[in-house]
């Protein structure tokens, strides 16, 4: 007989004064039945894998438990309360309108994991919402958590997904579904706006705190009086946002909602709604229907970020100095460090995809050049990317068809294929200065360029499969592909491909 699963709950959040959160429990739907698995993020709170297909009692009250249709001892349900600027305008009062922390997990490594069930039910957050998640949004995000973590870029993880006989109204009749997701924390930057806002002084600096003390306690030992823990908090987040967007530049990844509420203060990707990993270089790619001005486009995103950590900043104000002026000067030096801290980040990345050695002046250029002509050809990012690593540093002509053909291929992608020969030059010309090896830059080059990311229509695939014909096994396939993706996997070439005719009617926008 196998053992009983077991969760070791540690409920820090519902520690906090009752200001920051109302508890309430899940509204279960209606025959609620388990659609997907994920072993690698159930090991994190060290449940042991979960044969789906021959589940014992024991494995049937775990995900009745993880489903909200019943409580485990030591679970403390609630809803947490934030504000949020939301395209750019601040709305008072948001929170968990959909979402429920079912409790803390604190694993056998002593690392503290949230478990928030997404769909769970109204909340008095709700604004008038039904609490509900839909089937279609649930794959999407359940995907791209994992595959973001696949790709090493902080994100939420997510650990099971559910479906149900409950109807729920969206623009059609859809498939209400939970998702329940895991961090370290779901605390945002609207959290903290919400207490200076409405002139909570305490109660933000109880959560600045709180903050601190489980998730960046090496601030609490700071006795330099000029440089207090909470403008190293501020610090530390604005370089730990300016990292990720970096990331997300680098990888093609569009938020599609980038509000205040949906920054995290951890530095990870959170809340995936209108995502989209670019196909065909756009630079000014809008991933979000809903999205009519183009503010969160992919190329705003850096733009956007300094304007989230500024709206943060100016929450933390009370905490940064007694004298106002002396916080507001605190808060504009340490956010004129995020655009080189990005910029910073970038440039390696962008070296990284290259496959350079070294660092040089004509690195902005090189790689900046490169994107135009890839933006003025519509070429496809990722794919050119890993074509590109095939290349060999020395144009020989003697050299063998194979390496002939590589070249052709890459060459072939554009329609101005004079803009391409002299880049590739350039390119070449740097890599013999470098002394290039050829096989070992291949090979660093596959390690930061994948060769599968989550495209629109592979994740519409599953979707169509799951909510028309309820097959599941798409799900299951691209998790599976996508938490190896720079590895090319055995008769799953189609999934690398670029996309077909169709995907380009594909939508996205806040209900997805």
């Amino acid at each position: 007989m196998k053992n009983k699963p077991t969760l070791n709950f540690d409920n820090t959040y519902a520690q906090l004064p009752d200001v920051f959160y109302t508890r309430q429990a899940p509204t279960p739907l209606k025959n609620t039945h388990l659609v997907h698995f994920n072993h690698a993020a159930a090991a994190l709170i060290d449940l042991p894998p979960l044969d789906v297909d021959s589940l014992d009692n024991n494995d049937k009250q775990l995900l009745n438990a993880l489903n909200g249709s019943r409580l485990l001892p030591g679970m403390e349900p609630l809803a947490s309360v934030y504000a949020g600027h939301q395209f750019g305008t601040y709305v008072p009062q948001l929170g968990d309108g959909r979402a429920i922390l079912l409790g803390e997990i604190r694993n056998n490594a002593g690392q503290s994991w949230d478990l928030q069930l997404k769909g769970a039910g109204r909340t008095p957050y709700s604004r008038n919402g039904d609490g509900r998640a839909v089937l279609r949004s649930s794959i999407r995000e359940y995907l791209c958590s994992e595959a973001m973590h696949g790709l090493s870029i902080p994100t939420t993880r997510a650990l099971c997904l559910f479906s149900s006989d409950e109807e729920v109204y969206r623009e059609t009749i859809e498939t209400g579904a939970l998702l329940l997701r895991m961090a370290p924390s779901h605390v945002r930057f609207g959290t903290f706006e919400y207490f200076f806002y409405n002139n909570r002084h305490e109660h933000l600096q109880c959560l600045a705190d709180f903050i601190i003390d489980s998730h960046y306690t090496d601030l609490k030992y700071d006795d330099n009086s000029n440089n207090n823990k909470y403008l190293r908090l501020l610090e530390t987040v604005i370089s730990k946002t300016a990292a990720l967007i970096a990331q997300w530049q680098s990888i093609g990844f569009a938020h599609g909602v980038l509000n205040t509420d949906n920054m995290s203060i951890l530095g990870i990707t959170i809340d995936y709604g209108p995502y989209g990993f670019l196909d065909t270089f756009n630079p000014a790619y809008i991933c979000n229907h809903s999205d009519h001005t183009g503010r969160y486009a992919f190329d705003q995103q850096p733009k956007i970020g300094l304007f989230n950590l500024s709206c943060l900043a100016q929450a933390l104000l009370p905490l940064l100095d007694n004298e106002s002026q002396a916080a507001a000067e605190k808060a504009k030096t340490v956010l004129s460090n995020y655009q080189n801290q990005l910029l910073s980040h970038y440039a390696c990345l962008s070296r990284e995809k290259l496959g350079l050695l070294e660092q040089r002046d004509e690195d902005h250029s090189l790689h900046a050049d490169l994107l135009a002509i890839l933006a003025e050809n519509q070429i496809d990012y990722t794919l050119f990317f890993r074509k590109l690593s095939k290349i060999p540093s020395i144009a020989d002509t003697q050299a063998d068809a194979q390496v002939t053909s590589h070249f052709n291929t890459l060459r072939d992608m554009f329609i101005n294929r004079n803009a391409f020969d002299h880049w590739i030059d350039r390119y070449r010309l740097r890599l013999l200065v470098e002394n290039s090896d050829d096989v070992e830059r291949e090979r660093k080059m596959n390690r930061v360029n994948p060769h599968y990311i989550l495209r629109n229509y592979l994740a519409e695939k599953a979707i169509r499969n799951a909510t028309e014909q309820q097959d599941y096994t798409e799900i299951d396939t691209l998790l599976t592909l996508l938490q190896n993706p720079y590895d090319e996997q055995a008769g799953m070439e189609q999934y690398a491909a670029s996309p077909p005719d169709w995907a380009q009617h594909i939508q996205v926008s806040c209900s997805s």
